[in-house]
């Protein structure tokens, strides 16, 4: 095999993103390698989870007497996320939030969005209340069906 061809190939391997390539011209061959020794990457079997199922949090309630100005107790219902994903509270930074504490919503509202690979997903309020309370930092990652805004 010619040494120009063989430098060509290593030019190409060089340029790409291919970690390793092999020629046969007849009974020639030549094998071009990033990895020393000849070690490759090989492929490894995926960790095997558990099916056990996924239980909703609560979402605790307070009786008319409690004063705690940011109680974790909640007379509400929670908006839970549909899905796995990041949640902003604003269609873009530096944006006016969708909602605030102190909000009243109706059904069908738009009060967060909820990003899923690379895909902007509006969550909307399934009742009518007032938002009692943002559980989740804006830009923060949520689990799903993790409780994120609570309206009462």
């Amino acid at each position: 095999m010619d040494i120009r061809k063989v430098k060509k190939l290593i030019e190409l391997l060089e340029e790409s993103n291919i970690s390793e390539i092999e020629i046969q011209e007849g009974e020639e061959s030549v094998r071009i390698s990033r990895h020393p020794n000849g070690v490759t990457w090989q492929p490894q079997p995926m960790p095997q989870y558990s099916q056990q199922p996924i239980q909703q949090a609560p979402v605790p309630t307070t009786t008319p007497g409690d004063t705690e100005s940011q109680s974790t107790s909640y007379r509400g219902e929670a908006v839970n996320s549909p899905m796995v994903g990041t949640f902003y509270r604003s269609p873009a930074p530096g944006a006016k939030a969708f909602v605030e504490v102190g909000d009243s919503v109706k059904q069908g509202d738009t009060v967060c969005i909820v990003e899923a690979m690379k895909m902007m997903n509006q969550i909307e309020a399934d009742r009518d209340g007032v938002v009692e309370a943002i559980l989740v930092e804006d830009g923060e990652p949520v689990e799903f069906d993790q409780p994120m805004i609570v309206i009462a």
